[in-house]
């Protein structure tokens, strides 16, 4: 619910920024999680693994310059989750600082050693995902305003082809096994990253604490 709250405001939000009042009218510049989640999308992440949010309408017509206004707009959901998992991070720095989780009880220590996790790993695979450039993903929208008018026409032509695709890798395991799964597998990499980022800017913590077996 928060990564995909924070991502569809973070859209809606740089939009009106930039002169569209579409999402803005719509009651989607908040960050009231109702006017962001999609129901079957939610039922379909507990169930399969997978879900969405809704899309928030951006009208590229209102921006003063549509190309590099549109990029930053479709750019700025995914940043926002790598920003999330940042966040995450940064959390564990300063617990580990303060020493709050030793204090704790093993119940409290475990419960925000999963939300941490959870909210580190999701947001960093929701920022991977979201950058494939296939419809009707961020990626795709950040492709179509970088490419010539006439290619751009041409993708719209034929981007119902490319959502049928998208479909497929994401409801077909084996499809899966051999695109998305490789993909997500970065996400340890990126995750590496912001660890290391942290610790050149503040002392370097036992993150060792806060590693969580998946399989539980």
């Amino acid at each position: 619910m928060l990564a995909f709250t924070v991502h569809e405001f973070a859209h809606a939000y740089a939009a009106y920024k930039f002169g569209d009042r579409t999402a803005y009218d719509a009651g989607r510049v908040t960050l009231n999680p109702r006017m962001h989640l999609d129901v079957l999308g939610m039922v379909l992440i507990l169930i399969a693994g997978f879900g969405w949010a809704r899309p928030v309408p951006v009208n590229r017509g209102n921006f003063k310059h549509p190309r590099l206004m549109g990029i930053v707009v479709s750019a700025v959901g995914p940043i926002s989750n790598l920003i999330l998992a940042a966040v995450g991070v940064l959390a564990v720095h300063e617990l580990n600082q303060t020493g709050l989780l030793d204090a704790g009880s093993i119940g409290a220590h475990r419960a925000i050693v999963h939300f941490l996790y959870y909210l580190i790993t999701i947001n960093i695979m929701l920022f991977i995902f979201n950058l494939i450039p296939v419809p009707p993903l961020d990626g795709y929208r950040i492709i179509q305003d970088l490419v010539p008018t006439n290619v751009r026409i041409r993708m719209d032509q034929n981007a119902h082809w490319g959502i049928f695709v998208f479909l497929l890798i994401v409801f077909i395991p084996s499809l899966r096994a051999e695109t998305l799964d490789p993909l997500f597998a970065y996400s340890g990499d990126i995750i590496s990253w912001l660890i290391n980022t942290c610790e050149l800017v503040f002392d370097r913590v036992d993150w060792a604490k806060f590693s969580y077996d998946a399989s539980r």
